[in-house]
């Protein structure tokens, strides 16, 4: 026997199987879901499209020169305003506070309160030093006191208080010990007695009988618990379990499927109307360009393109030219008034000042021009005679 060769490749996937209630509801529901939902996607592609037309043509444009005027209106004067004149002001108000307030206080503080500060200083020490030699006095005649009259009195003191201490303690032994024996013969014994045998059988007694009532309830309890548990359990947990398995699963189960494939359809249905949409688009567009770009564009190429030319070589041209020549003219007109303005001033400020002064030559240590030193002449230190 040919032992089986192991397939290579990839399984197909089991598909699962659907019901018959998915079968029969799928095809009206897309097609009434498609009905329903094919003007929603042809006004919302329309209404993508005006708005990329708006933005395209209106918003952003109309955004850009609201920013070029808040630029214009706003920034640019305040900009202005900050650097031409809240900084030198700020700057000239800074060196105004400094010459007024920081020098005369800096003045003030090395001239006047560095001097006062330095006396009160050398006073302080002084008063200082003073109160130091009387406290110094005060403790040597404190201490003297100290050792020869309180040490004395003190050690009096102590000895007499510890024979009292004394006589104290063993009065004070002698009563806690016939206290002790009193106490033992007439409390701790008779109580004994009586918790050995009054108080410990008593409480035996009443600790069975408590067992045994906690018993009898017990049972009585069990049995009554038992009784509720089936009661409930027939009476609600029964018919609810019923409820669920026989009527809610299968509903639910139904709804699930009609769910399932309303959402299904649903995007069936938008994908669909996406693809109509965008052939409805296409054909707009087209029908757009043939009835308008077309002539339009036919209009400018054959039209006012050669007019437009034709008033470029015939006007704007020379015109430019003209005024070029006009530019020229009055720049060249500009620049020789300035030139006879400058003069004017420069004899204006001769005949008034008079010349300039010339500077008058300065004798340098080093001979100029061909008079430098050099090795071969004889004015070197090595070749000098």
């Amino acid at each position: 026997m040919n032992p089986q060769k192991p397939t290579v490749g990839p399984q197909p996937v089991p598909q699962s199987t659907e019901g018959c209630l998915a079968v029969a509801i799928r095809v009206p529901v897309r097609i009434v879901v498609l009905v329903l939902v094919l003007p929603v996607r042809l006004a919302w592609d329309g209404l993508v499209v005006a708005g990329r037309f708006l933005n395209d043509t209106v918003l952003r444009p109309a955004g850009r020169a609201l920013l070029w005027l808040g630029r214009a209106v706003f920034a640019r004067p305040f900009v202005g305003l900050w650097r031409y004149v809240a900084v030198p002001v700020g700057h000239g108000l800074g060196r105004l506070g400094h010459v007024l307030l920081v020098v005369p206080w800096g003045l003030l503080y090395r001239h006047a309160l560095t001097p006062i500060g330095h006396a009160i200083g050398w006073a302080a020490r002084g008063i200082g030093a003073g109160l130091a030699r009387f406290a110094h006095g005060t403790g040597a005649a404190l201490a003297w006191v100290h050792a020869r009259v309180l040490t004395p009195i003190g050690h009096g003191t102590a000895w007499l208080l510890t024979g009292v201490a004394a006589v104290l303690a063993v009065i004070g032994t002698g009563v806690y010990a016939a206290g002790a024996r009193l106490a033992r013969h007439l409390v701790v014994v008779p109580a004994v007695w009586l918790y050995a045998w009054v108080l410990a059988p008593v409480g035996r007694g009443i600790a069975r009988c408590a067992k045994g009532l906690v018993r009898v309830l017990a049972a009585i309890g069990t049995g009554i618990g038992a009784v509720l548990y089936w009661t409930a359990r027939i009476l609600l947990v029964l018919p609810a379990q019923a409820l669920w398995r026989f009527v809610l699963v299968p509903l639910g189960r139904g709804l699930a499927v009609v769910g399932r494939e309303t959402g299904a359809a649903l995007g069936h249905a938008w994908r669909v109307a996406g693809h109509i949409s965008r052939t409805v688009g296409r054909f707009l567009a087209t029908l757009f360009r043939w009835i308008f770009v077309d002539p339009a564009r036919w209009t400018y190429r054959t039209v006012l393109t050669p007019v437009g030319h034709v008033v470029r070589d015939t006007v704007l041209r020379p015109a430019a030219e003209a005024a070029r020549g006009v530019g020229r003219a009055t720049r060249q007109a500009l620049a020789s008034a300035r030139e006879s303005v400058r003069q004017a001033r420069a004899d204006f400020r001769r005949m008034i000042l008079g010349d300039p002064r010339q500077p008058s030559p300065v004798a340098r240590r080093e001979p100029a021009g061909a008079d430098t030193r050099t090795l071969g002449s004889s004015r070197t230190a090595l070749t000098k005679d």
